[in-house]
């Protein structure tokens, strides 16, 4: 009798485990977003606000980067911060009362709204990750907030309309640790080279010359990524990286459509282009 309720609790607990993974799965995956850079190609903006703020069309690029993951049903994100932090927070704190009327009551600080709740409806957690931390080392640091299951990762800095279903249910049938969206474009970007099956067989950051399939910072990961990662002064886009490829633990989603980083000046002067004439290809919401 005692074996068989033994073996009724572990079922119990095994379909306990089960639906919990389940409901993981249908949940839509936090976002991390590093954020903290100095933003020293872009120092013409970057001197006297933080890159994420940068405006394109009057609204900040991580704005832009957020409401792509809105439009697919993503909206929790942890956000890394580090160069002028207090300014992202700044920003946060008053997007949603920046767009509305309201009264303020000067004796106690107290203010009222006066019309309903507008614009994005996100949980966004602001993590200090260091004014001089590495990459590697500022995705480490988010490990508290993002859960125990899979999570997406991308930049501050880079746009575009990449199928982010897709991307997830591609990292989500290999069953691989990390999934990295690759592009074509010029070489000052690191090469990905793959074998036919879209498994990564080498990352190689920033090559000399020669044009290849890049790093387009569009990352489905999950937890065990971690381990690859040794400190703050890890850059993700080397040492972790790589050795994720030679573990055959790095799988690649080719994207053909459109991407573009804003790295530049003249980068950010196009992007406001395509904004201004209604022709963004990144705008994948309504």
């Amino acid at each position: 009798m005692t074996k068989m309720f033994h073996e009724a609790d572990a079922l119990a607990s095994g379909v306990t485990v089960g639906r919990k993974a389940i409901a993981r799965r249908l949940r839509p995956p936090p976002v991390a977003i590093l954020a903290g850079g100095l933003g020293t190609r872009l120092s013409e903006e970057t001197g006297s606000r933080p890159k994420p703020l940068v405006e394109i069309g009057g609204r900040p690029i991580i704005w832009h980067v957020m409401k792509h993951y809105d439009a697919h049903g993503m909206n929790e994100f942890v956000i890394a911060l580090g160069y002028k932090k207090e300014a992202v927070v700044q920003y946060f704190l008053n997007l949603h009362t920046y767009s509305r009327n309201l009264t303020v009551r000067t004796r106690d600080g107290s203010t009222s709204l006066h019309e309903p709740a507008e614009g994005p409806d996100w949980t966004v957690h602001l993590i200090d990750t260091g004014a001089e931390t590495a990459t590697g080392g500022r995705i480490k640091r988010l490990q508290p907030y993002l859960g125990d299951g899979t999570f997406m990762l991308t930049w501050c800095d880079g746009i575009s309309d990449v199928n982010l279903d897709e991307l997830l249910a591609f990292h989500r049938a290999h069953g691989k640790l990390a999934t990295v969206t690759v592009v074509r474009a010029p070489s000052r970007f690191g090469f990905v080279e793959m074998a036919g099956d879209s498994k990564v067989q080498r990352f190689t950051e920033k090559p000399d010359q020669g044009e290849g399939w890049i790093n387009a910072a569009f990352f489905v990961l999950e937890p065990g990524i971690f381990d690859y990662i040794a400190g703050d002064d890890t850059m993700w886009e080397r040492e972790p990286l790589q050795a994720l490829a030679a573990d055959g633990q790095l799988m690649a989603y080719t994207h053909r459509s459109y991407w573009q980083c804003m790295d530049t000046l003249r980068e950010k002067i196009l992007l406001e282009e395509l904004w201004s004439r209604g022709a963004a290809p990144w705008k994948t919401w309504k």
